[in-house]
């Protein structure tokens, strides 16, 4: 299968779409922990029409202590196919507009063989905004009939990275913010050190979108900022962020400039700067 060129669908193609029985919605908000309401909740108050709740936090491995670390491929299969998706289905998924989650849910169904995936291009800030209808309370999807082999390459480990350390075959951009990055600040998580990946780039993924509008800038504005962080488009590409998800911001915005092959540090700073982690560096990139 390929791969869709641009992932991103409009809201006018979406409600155009909205009673395809093969087009599955589902909403991927995400939001840091302890940061009320909860996504959840917000979800069940409004989400558009048919849209069931991809909730990063549970399509995970849940016997993992680090946070939402990718499932294996039976369990992303049932755990998809419960939410009414089967392998023949065009996938939108959305977030909230804050550009955070639904590039993660995206990816992880790249990543587990399924091409036909979409991102809703605005989110549900811009269908609110244009008044479209929303509809609350929690649907009951037919269930679907789904296969998922994970592609390994779209991932990679602490190891890997510790090893590119040596090589320095890979470029490696963080998506959290300049301060956090820098270490200048303590991070959301606790427990955690603060600072960065020696070697790595900085490339907050909030730079990539307008705040205002939902809407992700245009492809010179991307390249720009890219090529502003020090990133080389036609090297390979890692990314990461503090827990695995922001991280793919970067990559869906890599991937709309024609960017392949980039790969997800799935563990990131969560994994990484734990006590007991691997070298870190403070101050800028």
């Amino acid at each position: 299968m390929t791969a869709i060129e641009d992932p991103l669908v409009s809201t006018d193609w979406l409600a155009a779409h909205l009673g395809d029985p093969q087009v599955k919605v589902l909403d991927a908000s995400f939001k840091m922990p302890g940061v009320l309401p909860r996504p959840g909740d917000d979800y069940l108050a409004a989400h558009i029409p048919g849209a069931v709740y991809f909730d990063v936090e549970e399509v995970c491995d849940r016997a993992d202590a680090r946070p939402h670390m990718y499932p294996d491929a039976a369990q992303f299969a049932r755990d998809v196919a419960a939410m009414g998706v089967s392998s023949g289905d065009t996938v939108v998924v959305y977030d909230a507009g804050g550009w955070v989650a639904a590039p993660r849910a995206w990816w992880m169904f790249l990543s587990f063989g399924h091409a036909d995936v979409r991102i809703l291009e605005g989110g549900l800030k811009k269908w609110q905004a244009e008044d479209r209808p929303t509809e609350s309370g929690k649907p009951s999807p037919k269930p679907g009939v789904f296969t998922a082999t994970l592609d390994p390459t779209y991932l990679r480990s602490k190891e890997q990275l510790v090893a590119n350390f040596d090589s320095g075959a890979e470029q490696v951009i963080d998506a959290r913010a300049a301060d956090r990055f820098e270490g200048r600040v303590p991070e959301p998580r606790p427990g955690l050190r603060a600072g960065h990946i020696p070697g790595s780039r900085n490339l907050p993924y909030n730079e990539l979108f307008d705040a205002a509008t939902g809407l992700m800038k245009s492809r010179d504005e991307l390249r720009k900022a890219f090529v502003r962080a020090g990133v080389d488009l036609d090297g390979p590409i890692v990314t990461s962020c503090g827990s695995g998800v922001s991280a793919l911001v970067l990559t869906l915005a890599l991937y709309r400039l024609g960017v392949r092959g980039t790969a997800l540090y799935d563990g990131s700073w969560s994994e990484w700067g734990m006590p007991d982690g691997p070298p870190i560096a403070t101050g800028p990139a």
